[in-house]
């Protein structure tokens, strides 16, 4: 079955991304059908399926990419239809911090959409953002302050999809699997090896 890892929602995406120019055809709910008439809908969706299907694997990357469920946080290496690796992995934690006088306010979730890998880092170096003081109730230093500046921390490689957020290792890796991050996705040591192996500047991303 085409999709069986990750589920539909995915293609929506890239019926989005790639002007599939179609929408998936809208299920109207069943008024009184005789069995005939049941089999001849059950029948018509179908064929509405198999249609959709083909065009949707004609529109597949044909190199590989990535998918990241937020709801399992799990994340997914295809090339095609194939899925090479699925993974456990960490999403962000949906929850929110505020400075103590209300001013300033961040919600920590993984950003939904169809993205692309915009740069590759071997040792990323962690620049700390504003909040990350606010959390350890420490005073926010001036933009290039040293203590911005943590290595060692997002494991031996990072893959820069965008607006601060990455895909990369973690030194608390007993929380994978949870929805712990503060938007990055993280991931195994091993399984982000192979991501990386496998993956260029330009490979899709997808995440819901």
């Amino acid at each position: 079955m085409l999709w069986a890892a990750p589920p539909v929602l995915v293609l929506a995406f890239l019926l989005r991304g790639w002007g599939g120019g179609e929408t998936l055809p809208r299920l109207e709910p069943p008024r009184d059908l005789d069995r005939e008439a049941l089999e001849e809908r059950i029948e018509k969706l179908r064929r509405d399926n198999a249609r959709i299907e083909a065009k949707l694997l004609e529109r597949l990357p044909k190199k590989a990419y990535i998918v990241v469920n937020t709801t399992l946080n799990r994340i997914y290496l295809r090339e095609g239809e194939e899925t090479v690796l699925d993974a456990v992995c960490s999403t962000g934690s949906n929850t929110e911090l505020a400075t103590e006088d209300g001013s300033r306010r961040w919600f920590f979730s993984t950003p939904r959409g169809v993205f692309k890998v915009r740069n590759r880092m071997r040792q990323p170096i962690w620049v700390k953002p504003d909040w990350a003081f606010v959390e350890e109730g420490e005073p926010i230093p001036g933009p290039r302050d040293p203590e911005r500046y943590m290595g060692g921390v997002l494991g031996e490689y990072g893959l820069y999809f965008g607006d601060g957020y990455l895909i990369h290792g973690t030194l608390f890796q007993r929380f994978l699997g949870n929805a712990v991050t503060h938007g990055c996705v993280r991931v195994g040591d091993d399984d982000l090896e192979r991501i990386w192996e496998e993956t260029e500047i330009g490979t899709p991303i997808y995440i819901y």
